[in-house]
């Protein structure tokens, strides 16, 4: 997708350095930070340079070529891989990236073993640009048949950034949203700023202006009333987890929306490349809830008369806080599943439809 009329992904590997766009910038400032070592590629994924479930995936498996690089010794890869996996608990794809990493890389000889590793991640990459395009190519579908219906334009409302710059180009939820606007497709959409970290404000809005789409941010408490009004046609929001009886968990405030959306007869629909499926538990409540620093409820950031990024404490001093970052949408809330190999209803019967 395009900054400034450019193409950009968000991650590439350029003369043994990891190249990502820092995230935690935009949109005030557009950096392209290099990542050196494996601890740079951590740092990331918990500072959320990089964020979003499949970009954080490919970020670990980046970081076990950065860990070779570095360091050519088994016992080093291992700690790394450890490292690398509990650096934010809750998207699946983190782990699922440096497991298959590990596995691609189990019994290489040292001499092959950056070859491999280097080529395991950038096939990582590549797959989940395609799975995002399809998924794009899915859930344009039911962007066409409301559109026909309507013969106006579609408003869609999301939560948080599911956008290209949660994955490595498309993105989950914004890909049908960018399909669509490629055909010629009215679309509005509207984006919840997703308190406290604002990725709907920050990032979502952001990508969408870059494209020529319109939208328009909102408070995310404002969801509600905007489809009681009928002034959302349909939801599209992206996971960090999706188990396989259909629950989904994304950025906290996601199950709010559903509810709101079942209240409203608003469709629902959770956009996910495969990556993102945990088939090992059923119950959401096994699910690591990550639980982040009271500071990004205390404080806000923006940019200030010299052009210089800012923070500045919105609290009382003595006031504590709860930062969870995630929540989880029951199935029985859920219209549908937009994958990379299809639609299917949000239950085990409709994933194992799908993936055999």
């Amino acid at each position: 997708m395009k900054i400034e009329g450019k193409s950009y992904k968000t991650i590439w590997f350029e003369n043994n350095l990891v190249k990502i766009i820092d995230q935690t910038k935009l949109p005030h400032k557009f950096v392209i930070k290099n990542l050196k070592n494996v601890k740079d590629a951590i740092n990331a994924i918990k500072t959320m340079e990089v964020r979003g479930a499949p970009l954080i995936g490919a970020t670990a498996a980046f970081g076990l070529v950065l860990s070779i690089i570095e360091k050519n010794d088994l016992s080093f890869l291992k700690k790394s891989s450890e490292e690398l996996i509990v650096s934010r608990p809750t998207a699946i794809n983190l782990k699922w990236a440096v497991d298959r990493m590990m596995k691609k890389l189990s019994g290489v000889n040292d001499k092959d073993i950056l070859k491999i590793a280097l080529d395991e991640a950038k096939a990582i990459t590549e797959e989940d640009e395609k799975f995002c395009k399809n998924i794009g190519l899915n859930g344009l579908k039911i962007i066409e048949e409301i559109s026909n219906k309507k013969k106006d334009t579609v408003n869609i409302l999301t939560h948080c950034n599911a956008g290209w710059l949660a994955t490595i180009d498309w993105g989950t939820a914004t890909s049908p949203i960018y399909h669509a606007h490629q055909k010629g497709i009215k679309v509005h959409v509207w984006v919840d700023e997703t308190r406290p970290r604002n990725q709907g404000a920050n990032l979502t809005s952001y990508e969408l202006n870059e494209e020529g789409i319109s939208n328009t941010v909102i408070t995310d408490n404002a969801g509600g009333i905007l489809m009681q009004r009928g002034e959302v046609d349909m939801c599209i929001v992206g996971t960090d987890r999706t188990l396989s009886n259909g629950d989904v968990c994304n950025k906290i405030g996601t199950y709010l929306k559903a509810l709101s959306a079942k209240d409203n007869n608003v469709p629902f629909y959770v956009a996910l490349p495969s990556s993102t499926i945990d088939w090992s538990i059923k119950d959401h409540k096994q699910i690591p809830i990550e639980e982040r620093d009271s500071e990004e409820l205390s404080h806000v950031e923006g940019i200030d008369e010299n052009n210089e990024i800012k923070k500045v404490r919105i609290y009382p001093q003595k006031s504590k806080s709860l930062n969870l970052a995630f929540d989880v949408t029951p199935a029985k809330l859920v219209t549908g599943l937009i994958t990379e190999k299809g639609i299917c209803e949000a239950s085990e019967k409709g994933l194992k439809g799908l993936f055999k």
